[in-house]
């Protein structure tokens, strides 16, 4: 039996086709509509990492050498007043009350609590070390948040406490903003983000980052 072969016009030159070539460029095209929104999405990030580290370094500058904004001159911490006590003496609700007032003005608190402001300010600011900083803040925006404990609605003493919202407050933003940032490795535009994670150490530590 035999077998016959039958050539395919089709297999061997096709011309060109506007189809094709439409087709072909389309790829190109959402590429660079990507790397835009990618480009766009990153530099959104950064700028909120920025200016949340503003945050941090503006309160530990402002509670070092009183400015005159929230900490009034002459009441700063190099000229001795310390920076938890009013704050953590001031506690008037929430479970934890007693133990904040046992923590104002306490030496190991304060420098607790500036350093942290300090570290984690300038770990934003420069876009490194963004997962131990996002943890860091976390931590305190949560004692903060206790501290202030939104969920009341009457103080120790009966008054209103003004609580403008029993849960969702800037401390607890702030904190997931930070989380966020360090998932999306928001070092690494505008910062030292890349330069950090070429570390060896953080190479071989990827918590570090």
């Amino acid at each position: 039996m035999a077998v016959h072969q039958h050539t395919n016009p089709k297999a061997g030159f096709h011309l060109p086709s506007l189809r094709k070539n439409r087709t072909a460029s389309a790829p190109d095209s959402d590429v660079t509509a990507h790397s835009g929104t990618d480009t766009a999405r990153a530099y959104a990030f950064a700028t909120a990492r920025v200016l949340m580290g503003f945050v941090f370094l503006w309160a530990f500058l402002d509670k070092t050498f009183g400015f005159g904004y929230a900490t009034r001159s002459g009441k700063a911490w190099i000229d001795g007043a310390s920076p938890t006590k009013g704050f953590l003496g001031s506690v008037a609700a929430g479970p934890m009350e007693s133990t904040f007032h046992s923590w104002a003005g306490a030496g190991w608190a304060d420098w607790l609590f500036m350093l942290g402001l300090l570290g984690i300010g300038l770990a934003l600011t420069a876009g490194v070390a963004l997962r131990p900083t996002a943890l860091a803040g976390t931590v305190m925006m949560a004692l903060m948040w206790m501290a202030e404990w939104p969920p009341a609605q009457h103080l120790s003493d009966g008054s209103p406490s003004m609580s403008t919202n029993p849960f969702a407050d800037y401390h607890l933003v702030y904190a997931v903003l930070m989380v966020v940032l360090a998932v999306v490795c928001a070092g690494d535009a505008l910062g030292l983000g890349r330069l950090w994670a070429g570390l060896p150490v953080v190479r071989d530590h990827q918590w570090l980052r």
